[in-house]
């Protein structure tokens, strides 16, 4: 009987108002399907907002100035190397209190060991009837600026020409307080000429010299392209004097070759 009853109440809604959906503040509303839609909902919301995180914490997104470079490896060192200048090395002017005079008026000086070991070789070699005439020693740089480019000047002579007979100022031997020009007492015409070389003097020096610490430093066909000067010794008797001449010609060497080899 109740059954018909609601039938017969149902079947007197209008149809058209029979799909409308129940109210969800009513009990009978509820469905799963919409919860499940919910959940999808927040699901993918979530997805999208970590994926933004991602998108702005990503290495690409940060600001590039920020992210400290890597360190750079330390640049290869420069090999040293030794000014040339017209075949001539660069010296240092010796400490005039460095200087003992090797005559009489006090005019030519050289180092102290030099001077010794030079007036111990004069002494030994008038003994064998030779007379070694010191001529230069220690020199200025203003003394030898005067000596290239006055008597460049006087001569009218090219710089390459007198460079290969005289060494420009801060390159001259002749600073160093370790060189000496010699010349023969008994033949003074002969002095800085290479004529000196046929002098009993020179024949001397050449059996002797190296006994007292002393050795030619411009020989025939020297590597520095220098003009021969058989009067010209330097002083290589102890480890200052080996370092100022045999470093500089190392280091001189050393750029040659590395120059050579780039070209």
């Amino acid at each position: 009987m109740k059954d018909k009853q609601k039938q017969r109440s149902l079947e007197d809604i209008p149809e058209a108002l029979r799909d409308i959906p129940i109210s969800p503040s009513s009990p009978s509303s509820f469905n799963p399907q919409w919860i499940m839609v919910g959940l999808a909902g927040v699901i993918m919301v979530m997805l999208a907002i970590f994926g933004i995180m991602r998108l702005v914490s990503s290495p690409s997104a940060t600001n590039t100035a920020s992210v400290e470079p890597s360190p750079s490896p330390p640049p290869t060192p420069e090999p040293e190397t030794v000014e040339n200048i017209l075949g001539h090395l660069p010296y240092e002017e010796a400490d005039p209190s460095q200087l003992k005079a090797i005559t009489n008026d006090g005019r030519i000086k050289l180092r102290t060991k030099a001077a010794n070991n030079f007036l111990q070789m004069q002494r030994d070699a008038r003994a064998s009837g030779i007379i070694l005439t010191p001529i230069s020693g220690f020199r200025t740089v203003k003394e030898q600026e005067y000596l290239f480019f006055e008597i460049k000047r006087q001569r009218n002579q090219d710089t390459r020409k007198r460079a290969e007979v005289s060494a420009p100022p801060n390159y001259s031997e002749h600073h160093t307080g370790y060189a000496i020009d010699i010349g023969d007492g008994r033949v003074p015409a002969t002095n800085l000429s290479e004529k000196f070389e046929q002098t009993p003097a020179f024949r001397w020096l050449e059996n002797n010299a190296a006994k007292y610490s002393f050795e030619l430093s411009f020989p025939p066909n020297n590597p520095q392209g220098i003009s021969y000067e058989p009067w010209h010794w330097r002083y290589v008797g102890d480890a200052d004097s080996l370092k100022t001449f045999y470093e500089a010609q190392q280091l001189e060497n050393r750029s040659s070759f590395e120059e050579n080899t780039v070209n």
